[in-house]
């Protein structure tokens, strides 16, 4: 996503923030203008699995992930970042976890299923084509181990941000719109996770839009901050963590990703 925005192929996207992202908005190439998904209890948007023989051997619970061998789809990417922030709710020492970047969620599901990783860190979806067949087993789910981290954004090329800034604003301000019908579907008057009468509406629509099951969209619906906020703090720790893991060769400062003439941010430095 963050090549295609800045090759010009996309005008927007909300995606992972991940280090070809950072090395783009480092080079002045990229911006966020906005956040996107956020933990929340009870949405569960990513999640962790166990192979059969793993569980069978004791691998139950994300507290037991020490020692193993874990697959993602790509070394320096969210799924690793948010691995990393459970094992160190834990005190996993991160060294101790061997991490298997296997390039695509078929070939995660593959090593699964054949034993040739103990876990996994996926994607809802994904996560459950693999359970669902018997594949694998639910150890846990993101949202109920780390609450409020922001490892995803919404972001536009810094040419288009500076050439068309209606635009972005348009943009911005349907997305908003979006995602506030989204979460009041889905969250009560207290914010607490609950399905309101338009949740099925707000599923069906999902589901037509991504080509999925509505049972696929209505197991893995992710939470949307209704005003896309940015949470500067947070950025900076992800990038923080890329950098002491040597998967940046640079410190980036993380409001100088953000262009602040269209973000609202949660927080400044």
């Amino acid at each position: 996503i963050a090549l295609a925005i800045a090759s010009g192929d996309a005008d927007f996207g909300t995606t992972g923030l991940s280090e070809p992202f950072f090395v783009l908005g480092h080079q002045g190439t990229l911006k966020i203008i906005g956040g996107d998904t956020v933990e929340r209890k009870g949405f569960h948007g990513l999640g962790f699995v166990a192979s059969n023989q793993a569980y069978a051997a004791g691998l139950t619970n994300v507290q037991k992930l020490g020692g193993h061998s874990i697959g993602i789809t790509q070394p320096g990417s969210p799924l690793e970042y948010s691995m990393a922030l459970v094992l160190d709710k834990y005190g996993i020492d991160f060294k101790t976890v061997r991490v298997m970047g296997l390039q695509s969620n078929p070939n995660v599901a593959s090593a699964l299923t054949g034993n040739q990783v103990d876990a996994a860190i996926m994607s809802s979806a994904n996560l459950y084509a693999v359970v669902n067949r018997g594949g694998a087993k639910l150890i846990g789910w993101l949202d109920e181990e780390v609450h409020g981290a922001d490892v995803s954004g919404t972001v536009t090329s810094a040419k288009f941000a500076n050439e068309r800034p209606e635009t972005v604003r348009r943009f911005l301000a349907a997305f908003r719109q979006g995602a506030q019908a989204w979460d009041a579907a889905f969250l009560d008057a207290d914010g607490d996770r609950a399905d309101q009468a338009n949740a099925g509406e707000m599923i069906a629509l999902a589901a037509k839009g991504l080509g999925q099951p509505e049972e696929v969209v209505r197991r893995g619906l992710g939470y949307v901050d209704p005003e896309a906020t940015l949470r500067v703090a947070d950025l900076q720790r992800m990038l923080d963590w890329y950098e002491s893991r040597g998967l940046q060769k640079f410190h980036v400062d993380a409001a100088t990703l953000i262009d602040m003439c269209y973000a609202k941010v949660a927080d400044r430095r």
